[in-house]
């Protein structure tokens, strides 16, 4: 009897568990903007400058001036940014006020994070995205969503590149 009980509990975790995850792939990003869309789809995107990722791949950074954006409920947002590969949007940045409540509504949203140590963040990962809470500054917290598909693609077209050279001997 304990067995099944103990077995009937844990299926429940792990389905309550994926069930929110897939609440994060629904919603896909922050509010309206949504990752993997062209930079264009954005009201209030303003170009910033050209960026590297990883220190190899061009990509663009924006920052977003529309009043949408600049609260969670009653926690305000000080800044939305965006990073675009190829003007579609891999990465959203947003930085807001420290309030716990966020961290609360995040976990009521999407499930308990993981904590990683090392890096003193809280984690929540799917197949196609992630979505990182961690302090940005004594009274800011850093919200990062990172969309898998395009940085897979940065990989991808670094292999061409690569091939385009072979061939060329």
């Amino acid at each position: 009897m304990r067995y099944l009980l103990l077995t009937g509990l844990v299926l429940s975790f792990c389905i309550s568990a994926a069930q929110n995850l897939a609440e994060l792939d629904r919603r896909a990003g922050f509010k309206d903007i949504k990752l993997g869309t062209h930079i264009d789809s954005i009201k209030g995107a303003l170009f910033k400058k050209e960026i590297k990722e990883k220190n190899e791949f061009p990509a663009k950074l924006y920052e977003v001036e529309n009043e949408e954006y600049k609260s969670i409920g009653e926690v305000k947002v000080k800044k939305v940014e965006l990073k675009t590969y190829k003007d579609f949007i891999y990465e959203i940045i947003v930085i807001t006020n420290k309030d716990t409540r966020l961290m609360k509504g995040m976990e009521k949203s999407f499930g308990k994070p993981v904590y990683i140590l090392t890096s003193d963040t809280y984690n929540w990962k799917t197949e196609k995205l992630s979505l990182t809470f961690k302090d940005h500054s004594k009274n800011e917290l850093r919200l990062n969503y990172r969309y898998y598909p395009a940085l897979r693609q940065m990989k991808i077209d670094k292999g061409k590149k690569i091939d385009d050279i072979a061939d060329d001997f």
